[in-house]
Order: C-alpha cells, then structure tokens, then sequence
C-alpha cells in the first residue's frame, strides 16, 4: 500500500473528529471564533512538529523562496475564504443547494493539478472523483426537500454561485499547498509538509487574529477562556492537517482528496452506530457510491 493511502485516511478521521469537536464550541463562540481555534491552537503544534523533524531527526531545513511564499500565502487566504463562505451559505434560505455545489470541490482541484502543476488525472481517477461525486451529493440532498432535478436547474442561483465559488476555493488551496511544499525541493517529504503546515498556520493565525480583534471585540478573550475544549480542536486539527500536507505532498491532490470523502463515511458510521440515528435510502445509496469510486481510485 503507497503511504499516501493510510496517511490520508487518517487525516480523515481526524477532520471528522475536529469538526465534531468544534460543533460544541460553536454554541460558546462565534463562527469566527470556533474557526480561529483550528489555526491559534495549533500553531505551538506545528511549531513542536516541525522543530522535532529539524533538530531531533536530523532533517535538513527547507530554504524558502518566492514561488513557497506566494502559493503557502494563496493557500492560506483561498482556505479562509472557502470557510467563511461556506459557513455564510447557513445564513440562506437554500443553502442545501450551495453546500451540495460546494461539493465539486475534488473536481475543481483535479482541473486546478492540471493548471497549476501540469498533474493530469488518469481515467480511472476521473471516474473515481465522479462517482464519489454523486455519492456526496446523494447524501447532501437526503434529508432535504432538494432533488436532482432542481439541483440540476439551480445551478445558478445565488446560494449554488456562493458553493461552487467555496469549492474553488478549497480545490485552489489544496493545490497551492501542494505547489509550496514541492516548491522547498529536498527529498524530506514529511520537513517539507510540516514546515509548510507551520507556515501556513501561523500566516492563518496572524491573518485571523487581525480580523476577529477588528470585527468582533471580545471574542479573542472568549477563545482563551475556552481553552480546554479549544484545545482539542487544535490538537485534532493539527494532526489532520499535518496528515493532509503530508498526503498532499506525496500525491496528486484530486486523488488525496477524493480519497478524503471516506470522511463522510466515518461521520456516516458514527451516526448509524454511535447515536442509533436512521438513515434514508438516498445515504445508504451516498455511502456505497463513496465506496465505490474510492474502490476505483484505488484499483484503477
């Protein structure tokens, strides 16, 4: 099995496991506040990481250059912007259409690969991140009024415009992430991860703490006094995100992230498992078309 595989799984899980982490902040801080938690927290993290790589193990550390700055500052900006709006589709009257059109996120970095870092998709792929596709969009519209025909018909909409613009941004991101980690060069895979990760993550932090403080008096205080559940997000975050940096430096991004809708799958899981909660034809239908096009990723 290629690393790339059991690392991105783990990333996975990890993700699921902050985002459910960060669900109980949410009712204690703004949506702001619960999203800078991600990034503040986890900066003395990513620092200890990277640090231990450098000074403990003996990796070589990468020398910066220009190309690194401009796409770990495009990464970081474009991975903002996709948050804020995907957490402003919650405020619209159908935000089901924008969250399923923010969906489209794997096929936008596939065509972002090819753009950016000339990485073509096999076929095999592109039928893997097109199957999982509509499996992704099966569960979206499950437990909604929603149906194929008008998410077919509402793509242009104001709420299916705010998604496929979040999902550009989140493809674009990850693409950039991969381009600044390749870009320090060396043959330390895992230093040119973690001292991507570190950078970014400070830069998100800097950027983050800027804003709140402007638009939001008071939250920062409020972030702090939630340090102990806040503090979980952060650890939880970090080891996704080292995981997805790491994944992403290894692989084509359109794979690593096609193969990162196993997510779905774990939420699924503990949903059914965990919390007894029943589940439509429409997400048993979502998870096995998941499956299936991971299924084809990985024997294509």
């Amino acid at each position: 099995m290629e690393l790339w595989i059991p690392v991105t799984l783990a990333a996975a899980f990890m993700q699921n496991l902050r985002s459910a982490l960060q669900k109980h902040l949410k009712g204690r801080l703004s949506t702001a506040g619960a999203t800078f938690c991600r990034f503040v927290y986890a900066v003395p993290l990513a620092i200890a990481y990277v640090t231990l790589l450098g000074e403990g193990f003996g990796f070589e550390w990468p020398a910066p250059n220009p190309r690194f700055v401009v796409f770990a500052m495009l990464g970081g900006i474009t991975q903002i912007a996709a948050t804020a709006l995907l957490v402003h589709l919650f405020s619209l009257r159908n935000f089901a259409v924008g969250t399923t059109y923010s969906k489209t996120e794997t096929v936008q970095a596939a065509v972002f690969g090819v753009v950016i870092l000339g990485e073509a998709v096999s076929v095999a792929a592109a039928l893997a991140i097109g199957v999982s596709l509509v499996g992704v969009m099966c569960i979206s519209v499950a437990k909604t009024r929603l149906n194929f025909a008008n998410l077919l018909l509402g793509w242009t909409g104001r709420a299916a415009l705010i998604g496929i613009l979040s999902g550009t941004f989140f493809g674009l991101s990850a693409v950039a992430y991969r381009a600044a980690s390749l870009s320090l060069g060396g043959e330390g895979f895992l230093m040119q991860a973690a001292f991507t990760l570190a950078c970014v993550l400070m830069f998100q932090t800097a950027v983050m703490t800027i804003w709140i403080r402007r638009r939001e008096p008071g939250e920062l205080t409020r972030v702090a006094r939630e340090w102990r559940l806040a503090s979980l997000v952060g650890v939880s975050g970090m080891l996704g995100s080292a995981g997805w940096f790491t994944a992403m430096t290894l692989e084509n991004v359109a794979y690593v992230r096609a193969l990162g809708q196993v997510e779905l799958v774990f939420t699924f899981a503990a949903s059914y498992f965990f919390f007894r909660e029943r589940s439509t034809t429409l997400e048993v239908a979502g998870i096995v078309l998941i499956v299936a096009g991971i299924v084809i990723l990985l024997l294509g």
